[in-house]
Parts: C-alpha cells; sequence; structure tokens
C-alpha cells in the first residue's frame, strides 16, 4: 500500500511539474510571438502620444473625451479602473479558490468532489459574454436594489464578476498542487499532534506555494485581460474610480467600446491604450516566470 501511495504520488507530481513547464513555455512563446505587436504599438505610442498629445498628459490626465471639438486623452481613470478591479477581484477570489481548493483535496468526499470539480470545469467552459449577460440581468440590479442606487453597473459588480471569472484558474491549479503534496509531510504533523485543520494550513500549503502562486497570477492574468463581461457591467464611463459605485470604464473596454469608430487621432490613443494594457499584461507573464522559476528551486 505504501509503495503504491508513493508511486500515485510521484506520477501526481511529475504530472503538476509537466504542467507548469509546458505553461513556462508557453510564457515564453508569447512573449516572442508578441514582440512584433510590442513595437507596432510602440511606434504609435511615440507618434500619437509623444508628439501630439504629450505623454504626462496621456498617462496622467485625468479626462477622457475622444470625440470632443477640443479632444482630451487622460487615460488615468482607465488605469486606475483596471488596478482597482484586478485587486478587488484577487481579494475576493483568491480566498474563496484557496479555501475551495483545500476543501476539494483535503475534506470533500468522493460525490461532494465530484459534482463539485465538474461545476467548477462548466464554469471555466462558459464565454466571458455569459458573464457579462448573468452579471447585467442578476447582479447589476440586486446592487442597485441593495444599495439603493440609481444604476448597478459600477465599479463593484464589475469586481464581482471578474471575482467569479477567475476562480475556476485559481481553483483547478491549486487542487493539482495541494494533491502533489508528499502524504509523509502531512502523516509526520499528524503525529506531532497538530489538528488536520493545523496539518492543511500550516503544512500542505505552504508546501504547495508555487503551484498556488502560479494559479493566482493565472487568474489576475484573465481578470486585468478581460473586456466583454467587464464592458456589460461596469457602466462605461471614463470616470475616476473615486467610490465603488460609480461608473468606470477599463483599459479593455475602452479600446473596445471605441475601435469600431475611431480614426485619426482617437485610433492611435487608442493604440497607445493597448501598449499600456500589453505592458500589464507582460508583467504578469514575468511575475509567473519568475514565481515559477522561484517555486522550482525551492524543490
Amino acid at each position: 500500500m505504501r509503495v503504491e501511495t508513493v508511486g500515485l504520488f510521484r506520477v501526481e507530481r511529475d504530472l503538476l511539474y509537466g504542467r507548469v513547464e509546458l505553461l513556462n513555455i508557453n510564457i515564453r512563446t508569447a512573449l516572442l510571438a508578441n514582440l512584433g505587436k510590442f513595437f507596432v504599438l510602440l511606434h504609435n505610442l511615440i507618434k500619437c502620444v509623444v508628439c501630439k498629445i504629450g505623454l504626462f498628459q496621456f498617462l496622467f490626465g485625468t479626462q477622457w473625451a475622444s470625440t470632443a471639438a477640443q479632444p482630451l486623452f487622460g487615460i488615468l481613470p482607465f488605469i486606475l479602473s483596471s488596478i482597482y478591479g484586478t485587486l478587488g477581484a484577487a481579494i475576493i477570489g483568491v480566498p474563496i479558490g484557496l479555501l475551495t481548493a483545500v476543501f476539494l483535496s483535503k475534506a470533500a468526499g468522493p460525490k461532494v468532489r465530484t459534482v463539485v470539480v465538474t461545476a467548477i470545469e462548466l464554469l471555466s467552459g462558459i464565454p466571458s459574454v455569459v458573464f457579462g449577460l448573468l452579471g447585467m440581468q442578476v447582479l447589476v440590479p440586486a446592487v442597485a436594489k441593495t444599495f439603493g442606487k440609481a444604476s448597478g453597473a459600477c465599479l463593484l459588480s464589475a469586481i464581482v464578476v471578474l471575482a467569479v471569472m477567475i476562480l475556476p484558474s485559481i481553483v483547478s491549479v491549486s487542487v493539482t498542487a495541494l494533491n502533489a503534496v508528499p502524504p509523509e509531510y502531512e502523516q509526520g504533523s499528524l503525529a506531532l499532534g497538530a489538528t488536520d485543520t493545523e496539518t492543511w494550513f500550516k503544512i500542505s500549503i505552504p508546501a504547495a506555494k508555487s503551484g498556488i502562486a502560479a494559479g493566482v497570477v493565472l487568474g489576475i492574468g484573465r481578470a486585468i485581460g478581460e473586456a466583454m463581461a467587464v464592458m456589460m457591467v461596469a457602466g462605461n464611463s471614463p470616470n475616476m474610480p473615486d467610490s465603488l459605485f460609480r461608473s468606470v470604464t477599463f483599459l479593455t473596454t475602452a479600446i473596445a467600446k471605441e475601435m469600431s469608430y475611431a480614426s485619426g487621432l482617437q485610433k492611435q490613443a487608442l493604440f497607445s491604450i493597448a501598449l499600456v494594457l500589453f505592458v500589464f499584461i507582460m508583467g504578469i507573464n514575468i511575475l509567473l516566470n519568475v514565481v515559477l522559476k522561484g517555486g522550482k528551486r525551492d524543490e
């Protein structure tokens, strides 16, 4: 029985390492493939922002009026909305996702685990537009009614939708990482008198931290790059996100809602927003690469 357990652990560990290594290769390939896009966007940034708008005014301006007689191209509200929305989704989604992963890996019975895992897999396959539609029909009216607002299309609704959307990435990767923890670690902890809960949170989670971190960063990457669902629940007004109930525009939605009719300087400004978003996502990918390498060295 012990030989079978050790063999099963080695298989799960090898699967996890193979998944992580494949993810590492995909990240590097994506970074190389996107270099051409980066230089195209950089050319538009220099041509549009530096020469016509001004870099400081573009990045730190608080007003966006791209179709006005005297157009204004300040994207600070978009940047802050994206940052706040992503952080808010992480604050809600990461604890729920991690606790769900611990429950599925360590505490749930076979029947419950099968049902919950199936639900999470279905959740990961739902298109983002469906999340947006459900949020628009259910969440937005609920927020307006609960908090007595004229409209529930606001930053809070976007945060909740993003938090739900990042759960499958966090849960699935974290469960795989927790299942790969050597059983001897937990058995030794229990033999020393620790409770099951203490063992899970003080032994299993630290041992699986590199895999859990990978899942968290993947979830954050999805949150910061989401457009359609956010567009349907955030309100799409270029306001500063000074309240959870303010109608806001994210970097992704700013591009999506105006690109179809943009031209000239407006279109160049949208390409420049894409460069800012590109830098954000590149940073997430680099962070993921560093975390995975760090986790692998630790082991």
